[in-house]
C-alpha cells in the first residue's frame, strides 16, 4: 500500500503490472495517480515498491589516468595505425566480440570505424532488440579513411548470447570461432552448430585465422540483473577461452546512460563512483581482473563524432592490442621451447 500523502524527494516509486515494471521518478513532488495510471484499469498490479535513490558521488580524483587532450586522441590514432603484430605470420589481430543480445557489440564496431573514417558510421545492423541483430558471423576489417590501408585490427562479430537453450550464440559455434573454423558472414542457426563435415566449415586454420582476443561486451545499465543463465553461458565461454590460452578483457557499455555524472561529461568516467561499482560488480560477475574491465561509449545518437569519447574508444583498441601482444608472446614461448627440445 502507499501513505496517502505519497513518496517524497528522494523516492522512486516502481509498480509492477503482470512481470512489467513501470518507474515513476517524480523528485521533490507528490505522487499522484489516476485509476489508469495507478493499474491500468485492471487489478493485474502484482507489486508495489518504494526504492531510495541516492546522489551520484564524485570520487574527488580519477581513479585511472586518461589524458583528455586532441594530441593524445592523435598519438592513440597513430600508435593503432603503426602497429604490427610480433609474429611474422600474422598481420592482423582478430578480436572476437561476445556478449547478450542487444549489450552493443556491434555498435562498438560503428563507433570504432567512426573514429577512423572521420564521421559516424553505421555499417553493422545495430539497434534495439529483445533477440540479437547479428545473424551472421561477421569479421570486420577497419580502414585509416574512406580510402585508407587496412588496420591492423579485425572485429569478428556474433550473435548474441541469449538466456534459453537453442536460441543466441551456440556454444560449440564459439569453440569453432575461436579455432578459426568459421568462414566470414556464416549463418548462425542456433539450434544446429557448424560441424566438420558441413559446407562452408575451414578444416585447416593459420594462427592468422584464429582468434588472438576476446572482448565481452556487457551493457553497464544491465549488470546487476544479469540473469543466473546468462552468467553460466558466459563463464563456460571464459573457461573455453582460458584453455586456448587467449587473452580476455571485459567493454562495459553504455556508462553514459548508467549515470549523469558521464551522461554530462564522459571525461568524469573515472571519477564516479558508480560506474567504478559497476566495473567491480562485471569483475566478479565473469571472473576477471578489475584491469581487464575498460569502460566505452558508443555512438548511438549522435550525428558527430565528440573527441572525448574517440579517447575512450581508441584507449579500447589499444588494450586489445596489448593483450593480443600477450598472446603472442605465449605463441613464441612455445615455438622456442619445441625447437630446444628438438
Amino acid at each position: 500500500m502507499i501513505n496517502n500523502d505519497g513518496p517524497h524527494f528522494g523516492d522512486a516509486l516502481v509498480l509492477v503490472h503482470g512481470s512489467k515494471p513501470v518507474v515513476y521518478n517524480n523528485p521533490g513532488k507528490f505522487y499522484n495517480f489516476s485509476a489508469a495510471e495507478m493499474h491500468g484499469n485492471n487489478l493485474n498490479l502484482t507489486e508495489c515498491e518504494v526504492y531510495q535513490v541516492e546522489e551520484t558521488k564524485e570520487l574527488e580524483r580519477p581513479w585511472r589516468t586518461v589524458i583528455w587532450e586532441s594530441e593524445m586522441r592523435t598519438e592513440l590514432i597513430e600508435s593503432i595505425k603503426s602497429y604490427k603484430p610480433s609474429v611474422s605470420s600474422v598481420s592482423q589481430v582478430r578480436v572476437l566480440l561476445i556478449g547478450p543480445a542487444g549489450a552493443g557489440k556491434s555498435s562498438f564496431f560503428n563507433s570504432i570505424n567512426s573514429v577512423f573514417r572521420g564521421h559516424v558510421t553505421s555499417q553493422a545492423i545495430s539497434g534495439i532488440s529483445t533477440t540479437s541483430l547479428t545473424t551472421q558471423f561477421r569479421s570486420y576489417s577497419l580502414k585509416a579513411g574512406r580510402e585508407g590501408k587496412p588496420l591492423p585490427i579485425i572485429l569478428c562479430d556474433t550473435m548474441g548470447l541469449e538466456e534459453n537453450a537453442g536460441s543466441g550464440l551456440a556454444t560449440d559455434d564459439i569453440s569453432n570461432i575461436l579455432e578459426g573454423h568459421l568462414p566470414d558472414r556464416y549463418q548462425f542457426n542456433p539450434s544446429a552448430p557448424l560441424h566438420s563435415e558441413a559446407h562452408g566449415y575451414c578444416k585447416s586454420s593459420d594462427l592468422k585465422d584464429k582468434i588472438h582476443c576476446v572482448a565481452y561486451v556487457t551493457d553497464a545499465c544491465s549488470v546487476s540483473i544479469m540473469s543466473t543463465k546468462m552468467e553460466e553461458k558466459l563463464e563456460a565461454t571464459r573457461k573455453k577461452v582460458n584453455l586456448m590460452g587467449i587473452p580476455q578483457l571485459v567493454l562495459l557499455t553504455k556508462v553514459d546512460e548508467a549515470c549523469p555524472l558521464v551522461t554530462e561529461d564522459v571525461r568524469n568516467v573515472y571519477r564516479s563512483y558508480y560506474i567504478r561499482q559497476k566495473m567491480q560488480e562485471v569483475s566478479t560477475r565473469l571472473g576477471v581482473p578489475l584491469s581487464c574491465v575498460v569502460p566505452v561509449k558508443n555512438y548511438s545518437e549522435e550525428l558527430e563524432l565528440d573527441p572525448n569519447c574517440d579517447i575512450l574508444l581508441l584507449c579500447a583498441v589499444q588494450q586489445m592490442l596489448r593483450f593480443a601482444d600477450n598472446y603472442f608472446d605465449e605463441i613464441s614461448d612455445q615455438l622456442s621451447n619445441m625447437e630446444v627440445k628438438e
